[in-house]
Parts: structure tokens; sequence; C-alpha cells
């Protein structure tokens, strides 16, 4: 029985096309919720950009944000969090300072970058966010890196860190995590918190750094609009966000029931 779903947002929740959350996708949340299944965030995005887009307001128990490094409950206060380790913090911050490649630092309130180039302005452009402010690093902790540029380039670069991996979600945009990261490190900590079983979940997913979830859930959904590696990993492959894909899914697997006029 599913007692949690873990939903990505960029291009699974919200569309980039409409700049909105489908209709039978908030209505399948409504349903989810009236059963008692729990729904989380689990995405690469800080808490003040979630804030800012369409799916603020939806009635999330808890989120799994910056791919796992931070978890929250449903009022927003700290289950869970992984900072990356000091070593690698101080590689990547000459690296920063050295501005070969952009590269901004999230923290735990802020989030800023060394400076913008035109692969900055494409991938942001992509997820329907500004590019972020330059910034200086002052020695907080970081919990995500995003480094933008070629993939080759940007892979030689994490290939110096002992302790991170890189996750792509964007052909430009790289994201730099720690090795025991990623968004199944923090599901891990959402399910422990709330009692629930490895076997009692569902993912919903598109991007490259959704793949670890969808293997690990009991039933890992692809969404029409996914990668080709990402619906390889995948249970089920449903249709297009913008085709009432979360919907498709769960009708798919009994888990709503009510008649939705689709679009």
């Amino acid at each position: 029985m599913i007692k949690a779903i873990f939903f990505d947002i960029d291009g699974t929740l919200l569309s980039h096309q409409s700049g909105s959350v489908p209709a039978s996708t908030r209505e399948s949340i409504r349903q989810l919720k009236e059963q008692g299944i729990k729904i989380f965030a689990a995405t690469g995005r800080h808490m003040l950009q979630l804030e800012k887009l369409p799916v603020k307001g939806l009635p999330f128990d808890g989120y799994v944000t910056l791919n796992g490094q931070i978890c929250m409950d449903a009022n927003k206060a700290i289950l869970y969090e992984a900072p990356i380790e000091p070593g690698d913090t101080e590689k990547m911050t000459e690296i920063f300072k050295q501005m070969a490649l952009p590269v901004m630092v999230i923290e735990q309130n802020r989030m800023y970058i060394n400076f913008v180039d035109s692969m900055v302005e494409e991938a942001q452009k992509a997820i329907s966010t500004p590019v972020p402010e330059i910034g200086v690093y002052t020695g907080e902790k970081v919990y995500q890196y995003i480094v933008y540029g070629k993939e080759e380039r940007v892979q030689s670069l994490a290939a110096r860190l002992s302790d991170c991996k890189m996750t792509k979600w964007n052909p430009y945009g790289f994201d730099i995590i720690p090795k025991q990261g990623g968004k199944v490190a923090g599901i891990r900590q959402i399910l422990k918190y709330f009692g629930i079983g490895e076997d009692e979940i569902m993912a919903f997913g598109d991007g490259g750094n959704d793949t670890d979830m969808l293997r690990f859930a009991a039933i890992g959904v692809a969404m029409g609009n996914a990668d080709e590696a990402v619906k390889q990993q995948a249970d089920y492959v449903t249709s297009h966000i913008d085709q009432d894909g979360i919907w498709q899914a769960l009708k798919h697997y009994g888990i709503v029931y009510k008649n939705f006029f689709l679009s």
C-alpha cells in the first residue's frame, strides 16, 4: 500500500511551458491528501526558490531540498542537513574565486554566483528562474554547488573533489553534492521521521538527479518528457507533464479513483 509519494518539481509538478502546475496534478494531490497519502517535494531547488514558484501553496507534508542535503517538515523546520565537507569546500572556493567557470554557492539562507554568462542565462531560463545575484563567499557551510558549463569540463572539475559527485539537470547545469548525498539519502531521513517503509512509497521525476529515487521507490514513475536514460530506470513511463502525466500514472496504479475531466 502506498503511504507517501515524492515529487520532483521542475518538469514533474511544474510545467515550464505553461508556467504552472497542471490542473489534473492539483486534483491528483487533492485526492491523495483526501486518502491520507503524504506528499513530499524532492528537488534540487532551495526553499528560497520554492517559495517563489507556483508550487507554493501545495500541501506538502515535507521537503527534500538541495538533492537531499536539507530536509524539512511541513512547517519548514529542518529535520536533517548534510553540508559539503570542508576540504571540498576549500577547493570549490578557489574555483569560485578564479572564475574559470560560473559557480553558484548554496548555503542554508543564501544563494549567489561568482559571475554570469550565456550558459547560466540559458540554464536558468529553462527552469523559469532569474539568474542569481553576484556574491562573495564568507565562510558559511555550503550544502550544494551549481556549476554551469559544458559537461566534459564540469566533470573534470568534479573529479578533483574527494567527497563529492555531480548530477545533471540541464545541458549546461550541474549540481555538486556529497558522494553520500542525493535525493534517496534525504528520502531515507523523511521515511525514518514519519515511520514509513521503503516499500510504501512512490516517486515521480524527469531529470538525471531523479534516477536514484526512481530506482529506490517501490514504484518509480518517469514523466513522458523525461530523458531516455531516466525512463530506463523507471517502473513506469507516464505521459508528458502537460498531458496530465501525474494523473495518468496514478490512475494506472489505481491510486486515484474519482473522475476528472482531463485537458
